[in-house]
């Protein structure tokens, strides 16, 4: 029994001090120096002061802001610690009355806007946290943006077309607009 009882021991150690320490210091030294602003969350600082993640999408309201997809965390929108989706199917009558709560807050926010309303506005991410919408749903949402905010829709449509990011490495995904970016240039606070 002994002579199972010690091997046992050393490689347990031996294991917990390769993947519970060494690693993990390894992989956080080499993401530090090779990525840092990502290995820190990729967080927008301005002035000494967090705004907020590229990452983690935030709730915009007030209709001079561009507003992102529905985020379906709780208890609040766009919680980094309960990240996931609804669960709610198509034909669930909570996602039938969440959707069409989201369109008509857009058609209140813009009732002179009879365009289409891309489906990303009214709908979820998969994670519920996506900080991105398509250059779609920002041109839905130009004129109202350029109203409340007294600019010409051809200043905004510059806006969009800035901060409109094509697909990682030329194919993956699709062009996007980061929602907060595009908010705090329109404020003023570009990083």
């Amino acid at each position: 029994m002994r002579a199972q009882l010690r091997p046992t021991i050393v490689l347990l150690a031996s294991f917990t001090l390769i993947t519970g320490v060494i690693y993990p210091l390894l992989v956080t030294g080499v993401a530090q120096t090779i990525f840092p602003h990502q290995a820190n969350g990729s967080l927008i600082e301005k002035d000494g002061r967090i705004l907020g993640s590229e990452l983690i999408g935030q709730a915009f309201a007030d209709p001079k802001y561009f507003w992102g997809r529905l985020s379906a965390t709780g208890p609040f929108p766009y919680n980094a610690a309960a990240s996931s989706g609804s669960n709610l199917g198509p034909t669930n009558p909570a996602l039938t009355e969440a959707v069409q709560a989201r369109i008509d807050a857009l058609r209140a926010a813009d009732p002179g806007n009879t365009a289409p309303i891309p489906v990303d506005l009214v709908t979820a991410s998969g994670s519920g946290l996506d900080p991105h919408i398509s250059p779609a749903a920002a041109n839905y949402q130009a004129p109202r943006v350029a109203r409340a905010r007294s600019l010409s829709e051809e200043q905004v449509q510059e806006l969009i077309d800035r901060y409109t990011e094509g697909r990682q490495l030329g194919l993956l995904g699709e062009p996007r607009v980061n929602v907060l970016k595009i908010n705090l240039a329109l404020d003023g606070i570009e990083e």
